[in-house]
Order: C-alpha cells, then structure tokens, then sequence
C-alpha cells in the first residue's frame, strides 16, 4: 500500500528535509502547499505528477494519509491541528510549537480527535546519534558523565529577510526554536530526564537570538554542555561523550544534510554509499577509530509509515515533544532572569 503524504510549506525544510525522504521511505508526495510561485514551480519540477495548492482545504482534500507540517514556526499549530480535525496524521517539523503551551494545545487536540501528531526530531537519526547509542550500550567509555553537543557556525552577516534570523522568539525565530530542539531531544533521548541547571539565550548580530548555551543535569547523572550558535570562528566537535575510560569525539556534522542540498535522496530508503560520520576514542594521547553507525533521516519515515499501518510505534511520542519543548521554555525564562 502507497500512503499518500501532503507537504504544508516547500521552503528548505519542505523540499530538502521532508520530500526526498518521503520518497525515498515509499511515500506519494500528492500534494504541497505553497503560496509563492517559485516553490511552486520547484515542486512541480520535483514531484511532477503532484497536486499544489494554495489553502489548507484544498491539500486536506486530497484524500491524504499524512500531513507534514514544513511551514513557517509561526504556522506548526494552525496547520497541525486542521490537519488533525481533518482526521490525518501529522508530523511537524520542529519545533513542535513556538512554546511548552502551544506544544500542548496541538497534543491536546490530537488526544481529543484521537489521531496522531508526532514532531521531525530527524537529528535522532544522525550518524553520530546512532554511534553515540552504540557506544554506551557497549559500555566503551566506562562511566559515562559528561556530554558536549554543538552546532556552531560562523555566519557574521545576518539574513533580515530571513523568519528564522529576524524574527522574535513569539513568531516562531531564533535559534534556541530551530537548533535547540536538535540538541535537547538528543540529550533527552540517551540520557533521560533532566533539568535546566544554566542557560544564555543572546541575539550578537542584532536580530532574533543567535548564540545559545543550555546546560542539563540529568537524572542519571549526566551533565550536558550544549551549544548553538552562529557566530562562533573556530567551531567545537560536534560531538565530546566523556566516561572514566575514554572521551568519544565525532568533529563533523553529519554529511545527510549537505546531500539532501545537493538533490540526493535515499533510494529504497537507504543512502548509497552509508552516511558514516568518523568518530574517534580519545585516551589521552591515544586516539582509535570507532566504527560509526551509518546516518538515515529516512528511517523516522519509514517507522512514520509502519505506524500509520498499525504496524510499530510511531518515532517520537508527544511525551518526548512535551519535554523538549519544556526545556526549551526554561532556558529561556533562566535566561531572562
């Protein structure tokens, strides 16, 4: 059975991270929402046999089987819930909502109608995610304490036509509402429950907040060190996992992103050759090679398809939604004090 998907917005989150793993997941991309003419023309060339529209309705009445929520932060809630009283599962980019509130108001709707919401936590499926699960199932490390996670750039000029870098943090801008859910969910999800213990929440180029640092002290015993920004000139590791045995360091992004902007998709659902991130085992002055896990943003698709099935749970629950975006409204608030 080929499940039907519409597409709410076709901008970078639309086009590079949602359809080309939709279809590389087995999904019919049979219609997406756009106002702008440009995007429209880019998804007809895309997806030629594709039905684009200008309205909510018109894509609900498509006779979908998922609606994927890639518009605009400012939009998640509107869109997900119509797409959730039309009686069709959603998936929303993240972050879910603009706040822990507007988080809860669509997972309250959902509830009440009884159809699923799930939100785009695609980082989980990372190489450097899946590598960082291996190594604590294996107890490689030791003790596992501490754990440093950043995505830092440099970018000294600011986009003022870009929403997500002029935009305040109420309509939906900022980093701690694009970057932040990525490192939160990923510290949440291999080390469980935490709390705020510091947070800095700045704007340095002038526009929405763009230099963000949340620290978590989880129940287990894990400290995390996280990190966004765009302004930073000599970027850290992207990933430091400390034990009493040995610190696992991953210095790149993982290469998924870059080959979705370059027009490549995971055929059959599986990238060819593997998006393997390198990883390396630091002892001092002793550096091994780890043997990374390979990286598929399609996978959160195809358990997305499974699930529509009846077949498996779906990939992120509104529990795991409703705590990062609890976190998220911490730091900032710890922030401001």
């Amino acid at each position: 059975m080929t499940l039907r998907v519409g597409i709410s917005g076709y901008g970078l989150a639309g086009r590079y991270f949602h359809a080309p793993l939709l279809k590389g997941a087995g999904f019919e991309i049979s219609g997406v929402l756009t106002t702008s003419e440009e995007r429209r023309a880019q998804a007809l060339a895309d997806f030629p046999e594709t039905t684009v529209t200008a309205t909510m309705p018109e894509l609900l009445d498509l006779g979908l089987d998922l609606l994927v929520v890639a518009s605009a932060n400012v939009a998640h809630a509107t869109d997900a819930i119509a797409g959730l009283r039309a009686g069709v599962p959603v998936v929303v980019d993240k972050p879910m909502g603009r706040s822990l509130q507007e988080t809860q108001e669509i997972i309250d709707v959902s509830k009440e109608i009884g159809v699923t919401v799930t939100t785009y936590f695609n980082r989980l499926f990372d190489s450097d995610a899946l590598t960082v699960k291996k190594i604590i199932a294996e107890g490689a490390l030791g003790k596992v304490f501490r754990l440093d996670s950043r995505f830092e750039r440099f970018r000294p000029g600011s986009n003022p036509k870009s929403w997500r870098e002029a935009n305040s943090a109420a309509d939906g801008g900022g980093n701690l509402l694009d970057l932040g859910p990525h490192l939160v969910s990923l510290a949440l999800n291999w080390f469980g429950p935490a709390e705020v213990t510091y947070a800095s929440v700045r704007s340095i180029r002038g526009l929405s907040d763009d230099d963000i640092v949340i620290n978590l002290k989880h129940a287990s015993g894990v400290d995390s060190y996280l990190s966004a920004s765009a302004i930073i000139g000599a970027d850290g590791p992207r990933i430091r996992l400390s034990g009493t045995n040995g610190s696992l360091v991953i210095a790149d992004l993982d290469y998924q992103e870059a080959r979705l902007r370059e027009g490549q998709y995971p055929a059959g659902g599986y990238w060819t050759p593997p998006a393997i991130t390198p990883a390396f085992i630091h002892r001092g002055d002793e550096i091994i090679e780890y043997p990374g896990e390979p990286g598929n943003y399609s996978l959160f698709y195809s358990q997305v398809g499974e699930a529509i099935l009846g077949k498996s749970p779906w990939p992120v629950t509104p529990e795991d939604a409703l705590a990062v975006a609890k976190i998220i409204d911490q730091a900032r608030a710890i922030s401001i004090r």
